[in-house]
């Protein structure tokens, strides 16, 4: 059993900077693939950004050179940083995970409850 938590999460302006958080809590050995996850009102959900057990990232394009991701393995937590943050990064943020590689199943096994991030012109 694995429970993620968020945080970081608030309200900005644009060009403004977020470091989210995913503190992940116990069995945690399993997992080999961790995403952010955003959905947006009236949009549906896409992938963020990836890191994998081994180390290796990938980023939507939409955020690509603004987002990095990375993981503390010693703090069993995964970290998101959002600089230069525009209006349309506006959406619920989530933490997944899943006991499988980033480039196998699309199905994950564990989901957070979310945190909001509101950008403002």
């Amino acid at each position: 059993q694995v429970q993620l938590v968020e945080s970081g999460g608030g309200s900005v302006r644009s060009g403004g900077s977020l470091r989210l958080s995913c503190a992940a809590f116990g069995y945690t050995y399993s997992i080999d693939c961790m995403t952010w996850f955003r959905q947006a009102p009236g949009k549906e959900r896409e992938g963020v950004a990836s890191i994998g057990s081994d180390g290796s990232t990938s980023y939507a394009d939409s955020v690509k050179g603004r987002f990095t991701i990375s993981q503390d393995n010693a703090k069993n937590t995964m970290y998101l940083q959002m600089n230069s943050l525009k209006p349309e990064d506006t959406a619920m943020y989530y933490c997944a995970a899943k006991d499988d590689y980033c480039s196998g199943s699309w199905s994950y096994n564990y989901w957070g409850q979310g945190t909001q991030v509101t950008v403002s012109t």
